[in-house]
């Protein structure tokens, strides 16, 4: 099928992240979302198919909307994709119900969502850069060109590293994790189930579990984003000054571009620092940074 991305709506709420950029080109699995809707609707046979670029269609619905000729798309009552000859959205036309496994890409978690269905996909190694011998991968390692693995790092499950990073020595990276271009990963740091923007430094001694980080961000050592409630219910975080259930029991942070953490930050679960803030060695953030 050819792809066409339709515009967001407007009840869009992916900041801070999309305070500096489009939805479209933030990074899922190292690639521009946009790009990887693309990448899943060309796979389909069939007509000209418009998608919401903050929808993530489950393959039964592809497959669905690829048998029809014109088609619309509907998730709790709001058109997400159709399919017509042009891409032109169809007068008259059937209207699918979406499954459960279709979901807005409405807040910055959701893009969890669509990077742990992508990197966790993934079946084939690709390693494109070096590799230290005393290295240990127990899963999937797509590794570019220019990085470095270095001695004692441990790799579980699904990982995407980009390209020119280096990573190392004895750190720990688990599925599903996207680490970006230029990233430095230092001594002992683990990764969990988390996106990492280009150019991230994160070092020795952090901790950074079910969190989104921003390009040209550093952790100072030590940095720690919490992401278990101790009462082990799902995790909320503020939007417009409410509460929202993220439907998720590990959670960590949203932190956007060029934000530098002290030394010893730890960051509770579900909070959000906005591009260029930073923290005070030993800072506590219990609420969201946002200037």
């Amino acid at each position: 099928m050819i792809a066409k991305l339709l515009p967001p709506g407007e009840d869009l709420c992916c900041e801070p992240l999309t305070c500096t950029r489009a939805l479209a080109v933030i990074p899922v699995a190292n690639r521009p979302l946009g790009a990887a809707i693309r990448a899943r609707i060309e796979a389909f046979d069939g007509p000209v198919l418009a998608q919401r670029v903050d929808c993530w269609l489950a393959d039964s619905c592809l497959r669905a909307l690829a048998r029809e000729t014109a088609a619309i798309l509907v998730l709790n009552g709001e058109e997400m994709a159709w399919v017509s000859a042009n891409g032109e959205r169809p007068a008259a036309a059937p209207r699918i119900q979406a499954g459960e496994d279709t979901f807005r890409i409405r807040y910055a978690w959701d893009l969890l969502r669509v990077n742990e269905q992508l990197v966790g996909a993934l079946t084939e190694s690709v390693i494109e850069g070096e590799l230290s011998d005393r290295a240990t991968v127990e899963g999937v390692l797509v590794l570019g060109a220019g990085s470095r693995i270095l001695p004692g790092v441990y790799v579980e499950g699904n990982v995407v590293i980009g390209r020119n990073c280096k990573v190392g020595p004895n750190c720990y990276l688990r599925g599903n994790t996207a680490i970006g271009d230029s990233c430095h990963i230092g001594q002992a740091v683990e990764i969990k189930n988390s996106i990492l923007m280009g150019d991230v430094g994160m070092g020795h001694l952090s901790y950074c579990g079910d969190s989104i980080v921003g390009k040209g961000t550093n952790f100072g050592a030590g940095t720690i984003t919490a992401n278990f409630r101790h009462d082990g219910k799902t995790h909320r975080s503020m939007i417009d000054g409410a509460l929202i259930d993220t439907g998720r029991r590990k959670f960590g942070s949203i932190i956007g571009d060029d934000v530098h953490t002290g030394i010893h930050t730890s960051i509770y679960p579900g909070r959000k620092l906005w591009p260029h803030t930073s923290t005070r060695p030993g800072d506590v953030v219990q609420y969201d940074i946002t200037e």
